[in-house]
């Protein structure tokens, strides 16, 4: 079932479908009945999973692949440069060209009901718990997910009612989305390059929630309610629409009642670690109820949420050391999840921070000081670029010789020699970043072995 502007299209090409946006958007289309390939810069989990869907891959890049001459439209990633050989190629055949985002924006038109989560942080686990939510009702649903759910992966689909997805404030992609219900979680200060000042970042926020039939943001930021009139969901605001109550937590694990409208309707008990995925429940109970649902279907759904993999997962154990990953890169991300390592460790705390982004590392200088000198067994690991520059100002090397407290690192065997001669029974170590450290821990937990 071809898509509405599309429909003169069969054969399409993604420039960067290693991502994880990407690749679930190459796998809808598949299902689709499009003919779908794309290439990558290297190999990874993503662009393998895509073979049973029937994609073909290539890796590298090459201006002359005949996929590329054979394709109806092509689909880039923002992360391309504009340089790009095949970005350059697709633009001298002139063919129909897509951003991600205009992509997405066509994917979400082809649903009678969208479900949109926006915000600094969460929208990855809220999104799967939305996704889980909808499998307990029963209702025909596609997910598109930013990360990779433990049971859904980052696609999974069982028709074409419901769709939910992330909504992303880099570059305003999240005003592509029309939904029919919206999410807004949080707002922080990120992704500022896109943005003339705080003032602009909030705009595009508000017109986010306001293009929504009905918009759900959180009581507890501030930032949030004062962009409008909106239904509100929170845990310290007695005056939130929807309010977690009764918060109790067993290892870092959270369980509270759900009050909707000053009534409580049931008690959610969570398998994720951390109370920031009360908010994220929370926030998924909330915009669930618009559309009906029952609360014992949607606690059900809740409930049989687990974890995404890189929030604050467990990777493996070395001499009784605890190896965790998370995908925390902002100053806040750290914040709560140092807080919630300390909950459970029963020894020492070690982290390890792979800065993402030479502009963040920059404009948020000041703030990831604050946050990571108050960390004792610290190790900054090299920049994660993405699709940046070098730039000396806002490098992880500037930002551990400001730090002062730390170690510097720029390969894996430096990290394996720091905590082979100092871990022991009951410690835990924090790989924080959301760039490739999580492969750098990967490979050191199975070379410590």
């Amino acid at each position: 079932m071809f898509l509405k502007g599309l429909e003169k299209i069969k054969k399409v090409y993604f420039i960067g479908i290693g991502g994880v946006s990407m690749s679930a958007l190459a796998k809808f289309l598949s299902t689709c009945g499009y003919v779908v390939s794309g290439s990558d810069a290297q190999k990874n989990e993503e662009t393998e999973s895509l073979a049973f869907y029937g994609v073909k891959t290539y890796i590298g890049t090459d201006g002359d692949r005949k996929d590329i001459f054979s394709a109806d439209a092509v689909v880039y990633t923002d992360a391309i440069p504009p340089d790009h050989a095949e970005l350059l190629r697709t633009r001298s055949l002139k063919k129909k060209l897509f951003s991600r985002p205009d992509l997405l924006e066509i994917v979400c038109k082809s649903f009678p009901h969208t479900v949109a989560v926006a915000g600094s942080h969460g929208k990855t686990t809220c999104t799967s718990m939305c996704a889980h939510v909808l499998k307990s009702v029963g209702v025909p649903f596609t997910a598109h997910i930013g990360g990779e759910d433990s049971a859904f992966g980052n696609f999974y689909s069982t028709g074409r009612e419901y769709f939910v997805t992330e909504a992303c404030e880099y570059k305003r992609n999240l005003l592509k989305i029309q939904a029919e219900a919206a999410v807004l979680l949080n707002i922080d200060r990120d992704h500022m390059e896109c943005y003339q000042d705080e003032e602009d970042l909030l705009d595009c926020f508000r017109l986010y929630a306001r293009s929504a039939k009905t918009a759900f943001v959180c009581a507890d930021d501030e930032k949030c309610v004062n962009l409008g009139d909106f239904a509100t969901f929170g845990i310290r605001n007695s005056l939130a629409d929807y309010r977690a109550i009764e918060l109790r937590a067993v290892g870092e694990r959270y369980s509270f009642t759900v009050e909707e409208y000053g009534k409580a309707l049931c008690r959610i008990r969570l398998k994720a670690i951390g109370k920031c995925n009360v908010y994220n429940a929370l926030a998924a109970f909330a915009v669930m109820r618009s559309f009906g649902f029952n609360e014992k279907e949607i606690r059900r759904g809740v409930e049989s949420f687990e974890a995404v993999k890189r929030r604050f997962e467990r990777i493996g154990a070395y001499h009784g050391a605890s190896f965790i990953c998370d995908y925390a890169h902002h100053p806040k991300e750290i914040a709560a999840t140092v807080a919630t390592a300390k909950g459970i460790c029963k020894g020492r705390l070690f982290v390890v921070f792979q800065p993402h982004t030479y502009s963040r590392t920059k404009l948020l200088m000041a703030e990831f000081e604050t946050v990571l000198r108050q960390i004792e067994n610290l190790m900054i690991y090299k920049t994660f670029p993405a699709r940046e520059k070098f730039d000396g100002e806002g490098s992880a090397e500037t930002l551990a010789t400001r730090l002062g407290n730390c170690l510097y690192s720029e390969n894996v065997y430096v990290l394996k020699t720091w905590l082979k001669k100092t871990l022991r029974e009951g410690d835990m170590v924090l790989f924080l970043g959301a760039g490739d450290i999580y492969y750098a821990a990967q490979y050191l937990i199975k070379d410590l072995r």
